[in-house]
């Protein structure tokens, strides 16, 4: 089942929306925020205008040396606590700090991740790009919502794409042990990173924790370390020289204007009593079809089908039950 909110509600913003017109008017003078990777690529610029704004930002990093760096003058050194989010023992130890604090949690933005990788396992056996992107971060949420708990309403926004359409769920091989595609393990990824903004909007919406998938856009951020320059013209994003395409150039956001959704999602009164959506544009995404032009818009359905989030929400906990 999908969502009925699942369409667009003309918000008056759009693609290249910047984060002071979605935050104007808005306060968050005693309010918390986590950002993961918010010191690089959009997450910088996330992490920027929440702190502009008022929040007490914090960022667990897996970097925190460049952290501190990329930071300076705009959180507080203490505010940034080393996390690996491949690490399930580090993700615990940063939750573990931060419960220490004794502080209600706002907003949690999970930001961060990793794209088109080489093929990785982790430890245990874990696709990486699954690990870091979908289990490191349903790990730190769960750990989190006893500090959600105590406001009034909280929002969790979880960094999708439009790569979701690349792959449902791979149901008979998530962890891609008889073979790997590095597109089809991001976009499964991305699906997984959808499914778990539905199904925990549902499990928590009664205590008024609201959840929300967002699709940021296309921005040329450090998310593309992985790609060598003769795929990306490949791809249609730069020329032979490696000079931005006319399609990038049209089409591509700034990092700023790449973290207006998040912080739309995390903040816009007309997303009250909503949540269990994905969103894109600083709106509301509409369902996608099946159609060429249709690749950079929209949402399919296998990344917001209820009987979907729940069935992963499920294979999640059978995953960490094993470890």
């Amino acid at each position: 089942m999908i969502s009925k909110d699942q369409k667009n509600l003309n918000s008056g913003f759009h693609a290249k929306s910047e984060p002071s017109q979605i935050l104007n008017g808005i306060d968050l003078n005693g309010k918390t925020a986590i950002v993961t990777g918010g010191y690089s690529g959009i997450g910088i610029e996330t992490t920027r205008a929440l702190s502009e704004a008022g929040a007490n930002v914090f960022i667990p990093a897996r970097r925190p040396e460049e952290a501190i760096l990329a930071l300076k003058g705009v959180i507080p050194s203490d505010n940034i606590i080393e996390m690996d989010l491949s690490d399930l023992d580090s993700v615990k130890s940063f939750t573990s700090s931060f419960i220490e604090k004794n502080l209600s949690l706002n907003i949690l933005i999970n930001n961060a991740g990793i794209m088109a990788c080489p093929e990785s396992k982790t430890d245990n056996g874990w696709d990486l790009q699954f690990a870091t992107n979908h289990i490191g971060h349903f790990v730190l949420t769960r750990e989190l919502i006893e500090c959600m708990d105590k406001t009034n309403g909280a929002r969790v926004i979880n960094l999708s794409s439009t790569a979701h359409k690349f792959s449902a769920i791979c149901w008979d091989d998530i962890h891609f042990s008889s073979s790997y595609d590095k597109w089809v393990s991001y976009g499964q990824s991305k699906t997984a990173t959808s499914l778990f903004s539905i199904e925990l909007d549902k499990r928590y919406k009664d205590i008024n924790i609201r959840s929300f998938a967002v699709h940021p856009g296309g921005i040329f951020t450090p998310l593309q370390r992985h790609l060598q320059q003769e795929e990306m013209v490949a791809m249609g994003w730069l020329n032979e020289d490696g000079s931005l395409s006319d399609l990038a150039k049209a089409g591509f956001k700034s990092p700023t204007q790449g973290a207006s959704t998040s912080l739309w999602a995390a903040t816009s009164k007309s997303l009250d009593n909503m949540g269990g959506i994905y969103c894109e544009n600083c709106d509301v995404a509409d369902l996608a079809g099946d159609s060429p032009e249709e690749r950079y818009f929209g949402v399919r359905d296998w990344a917001v089908d209820s009987d979907e989030a729940e069935k992963l929400w499920q294979a999640t906990e059978e995953m960490l039950a094993k470890i």
